[in-house]
């Protein structure tokens, strides 16, 4: 397991925000990005850390509503 520093060092060094690289204890070999359209490059990124690190990497796309424009 990694911790969350860890995580956040990884997705900052990807071009992701903290906390959009996150790894569930129930979980331990997968390695999860939550974003709303990651680019290849941070997918790729992230891919090569977690094979590396003999974890398998996971994309979660979200799709956040947008405001309501006033």
């Amino acid at each position: 397991m990694h911790d969350e520093a860890q995580l956040n060092t990884i997705a900052l060094g990807c071009g992701l925000a903290l906390g959009e690289l996150i790894q569930d204890e129930s979980e331990k070999k997968l390695v999860l990005l939550v974003r709303d359209n990651p680019s290849a490059s941070q997918r790729t990124c992230v891919a090569k850390w977690a094979r590396r690190n003999g974890l398998k990497a996971v994309f979660v796309s979200i799709n956040f509503p947008q405001e309501p424009a006033t």
